[in-house]
């Protein structure tokens, strides 16, 4: 699988490049900034990109408008954004395809390595992969959505977790339910967000759109 790393810490840099390695990634590029990123892009064609928010040389929004900017050139192109902070029209923005392949991931709460190389593999997958953190300020802020308003607590719960990106038997270990009761419930929330039939990855996607589009 071939990682595109932008990053303007060395040391993180360097880091991330020599993790991915040891987990059979082949890092086609390492960068420190946005230009460079781009540039890289087109040239190595990756099947997923690893991005700070904040890069040289204003340190505001470089890396995170330099990644959308790739993946409105290369549609589906997945994106795991590694940031220290929250932005959340970014992640709304990264997510607004319905498509995947999209995460956000807080630089100081990753768990553990284990931890992020399943989340860029469930990034390059197609899949989402969202720290709960940013989970809870995105879907705190939420103004009122009829649609929304339906789910159940525990429905809003199996929603977040969905949106971390964990799979029904994540969230059955989480919740210590059944993974048939978290069917049930994943199957309820899709209904009361009104989201038809499709591809049921697709519509996890949608659903998570739903909660950050009303925040």
């Amino acid at each position: 699988m071939r990682v595109i790393v932008c990053e303007d810490l060395a040391l993180l840099r360097d880091g991330l490049v020599r993790l991915l390695e040891s987990h059979d990634f082949e890092v086609v590029a390492a960068v420190s900034d946005a230009g460079a990123f781009e540039r890289k892009v087109e040239e190595r064609e990756p099947d997923v990109c690893i991005v700070d928010v904040r890069l040289p040389p204003d340190f505001t929004d470089e890396g995170v408008r330099a990644a959308l900017e790739a993946r409105r050139r290369h549609p589906g192109l997945p994106i795991l954004i590694l940031s220290q902070y929250v932005e959340q029209s970014y992640a709304r923005e990264l997510l607004a395809e319905g498509n995947g392949g999209v995460g956000y991931l807080l630089k100081d709460r990753v768990a553990s390595p284990a931890q992020f190389v399943e989340a860029v593999r469930r990034v390059a997958g197609g899949g989402t992969a969202l720290d709960p953190e940013a989970v809870s300020l995105l879907l705190g802020r939420r103004r009122g959505d009829e649609r929304l308003d339906r789910l159940t607590p525990r429905e809003r719960e199996v929603l977040a977790l969905i949106a971390e990106g964990r799979s029904n038997a994540g969230i059955a270990e989480r919740i210590v339910v059944t993974e048939r009761a978290v069917e049930k419930h994943v199957s309820s929330i899709l209904g009361k967000l009104e989201l038809v039939a499709n591809s049921d990855d697709h519509r996890r996607v949608l659903a998570v759109l739903a909660w950050l589009e009303g925040s």
